[in-house]
């Protein structure tokens, strides 16, 4: 059995990350799962990219502030307490506005782990096809 307590504030930020990033992941040596807790300021954006998964499940739930989440849809606002969930093949940037009054603190979930972020160009306007 194994069991963690993580204080994601004494975990050092990821490197070379838009934001400020914390891994859960890393701390509690997860196999299957992502997670990670986010700070990101006005103007930052909580990915390294616009970006897809093609099989990962994402789900980023607000702990404080307002989070934006650009997609081919369209601009979603998630405020303090909400779920935005992306699905496979589903492009998505999450962000805080350079306009933004404050910080937004964001928990990231995604499984499977190790499928990255594949980028997605919205200029092309190319969405992924759902049986890739």
């Amino acid at each position: 059995m194994g069991y963690h307590v993580v204080d994601p504030a004494a975990l050092a930020p990821t490197e070379d990350y838009p934001c400020d990033r914390r891994s859960i992941t890393e701390a509690a040596d997860l196999a299957n799962l992502a997670s990670a807790v986010y700070t990101i300021a006005p103007g930052e954006q909580l990915p390294r990219t616009y970006h897809y998964h093609e099989q990962r499940e994402e789900l980023f739930y607000v702990v404080d502030g307002t989070l934006s989440v650009e997609t081919p849809d369209g601009e979603y606002a998630v405020p303090t307490g909400s779920v935005f969930v992306a699905e496979p093949d589903s492009p998505h940037r999450p962000y805080n506005p350079a306009s933004a009054d404050a910080d937004v603190r964001v928990l990231g979930i995604g499984a499977p782990r190790y499928d990255i972020g594949r980028p997605y160009d919205p200029d092309s306007g190319a969405v992924p096809d759902s049986d890739s």
